[in-house]
């Protein structure tokens, strides 16, 4: 089986090569932070931040993508159940992930398992993506990559991507939802999480920190 249940293509994911993610992970992250990298695929994004000198743990619920996946902890698991009862100092939610229809449970994983003092790297479609994305396409290493069938309803955006590569090719349907910015921000908070910066100059790419929670004093204690 070469498609996950999601309708993504393995073979494609293998061949898709890095675009800078684990740089842009790196020059946020502490030295040597370990990562935890939600839905890694083929860990396209995970072996370049071990080269970096980050220990990742990989997570995916597709285990013929996890195959693939060298040097890194792996974990077979739906992003949205997980619960590895331990947190890290970088939390990573590549692959616009957050702007699926309802990305609650998503980012409730990222703050279950990030670190009081921990940073989550996020990658989403801005709003001007949703303004200008057009059907085409181009390559990304040896894979054509084109966009088909765009329909927009409302604040959804549904489309079908084509692969092409070695003499094959692989559709994958999607549908992601546009989030203005204090829609984002907003998100953010409802899973306990706040918008920190952002990462790159095309605004991306952003960092989140865990909310702080004030706590009332408790009776006896500075009273």
């Amino acid at each position: 089986m070469d498609t996950t249940a999601d309708g993504c293509p393995v073979e494609v994911y293998r061949l898709l090569p890095p675009a800078g993610e684990a740089e842009i992970v790196h020059r946020v992250a502490p030295a040597g932070a370990a990562v935890l990298d939600l839905g890694t695929g083929t860990g396209r994004i995970a072996h370049r931040l071990i080269e970096l000198g980050h220990p990742v743990t990989a997570v995916d619920d597709s285990a013929e993508m996890l195959a693939h996946v060298r040097g890194a902890e792996t974990v077979r698991a739906r992003i949205e159940d997980l619960d590895l009862r331990r947190r890290f100092p970088v939390v990573l939610l590549a692959s616009h992930l957050v702007n699926q229809p309802d990305s609650h449970a998503l980012l409730a994983t990222v703050a279950r398992h990030l670190a009081d003092d921990g940073v989550a790297v996020i990658e989403w479609h801005p709003p001007s993506w949703f303004d200008t994305v057009a059907e085409g396409g181009g390559h990304l290493g040896e894979v054509l990559v084109s966009l088909t069938g765009v329909v927009r309803d409302g604040p959804l955006l549904s489309a079908t991507v084509r692969y092409q590569a070695r003499g094959r090719s692989w559709e994958q349907p999607f549908t992601t939802r546009r989030l203005s910015e204090p829609e984002l921000r907003a998100r953010l908070v409802e899973a306990g999480l706040r918008f920190s910066r952002w990462c790159t100059p095309d605004h991306r790419w952003f960092a989140a920190n865990r909310a702080k929670v004030a706590h009332s004093p408790q009776p006896g204690y500075g009273m």
